[in-house]
């Protein structure tokens, strides 16, 4: 899957949120020159984000209980929002799907000098 099309797709399912733009940006961007820890760093940005929205597809799957008003309702959300990124974020660090090495390898190969028709420094 090319770069491009990924960085859509995921702009497309995050809906158009700051964070999936920012992550948009930097996969559209010219990562043929990053580095491995740049290259690392955005694939284990995509794996949290993908993650996160695993998370919040499963969410969603839970019956919710009765709300007594708008106001706890409100801050419920919000650190249930939160706690979700976090899990996203720590799972991404400790590399326990693997998406982001994945990703990382594929990129590797895809951006490696000779595939981009560069020749090799020696």
């Amino acid at each position: 899957m090319a770069i491009d099309s990924l960085a859509g797709a995921y702009a497309q399912a995050a809906g158009g949120t700051q964070i999936s733009r920012e992550l948009e940006s930097s996969l559209k961007g010219d990562l043929s020159k990053a580095g491995d820890d740049e290259l690392m760093k955005v694939c284990k940005e995509f794996e949290a984000y993908f993650t996160e929205q695993v998370f919040k597809s499963m969410q969603k799957m839970v019956p919710e209980s009765e709300s007594s008003d708008a106001a706890s309702s409100q801050l419920k959300d919000y650190y249930k929002e939160n706690l979700i990124k976090e899990y996203a974020s720590i799972s991404s660090d400790r590399g326990e799907l693997g998406l982001a090495k994945v990703l990382y390898e594929q990129m590797k190969v895809n951006y490696a000098p000779e595939n981009l028709g560069l020749k090799k420094e020696e």
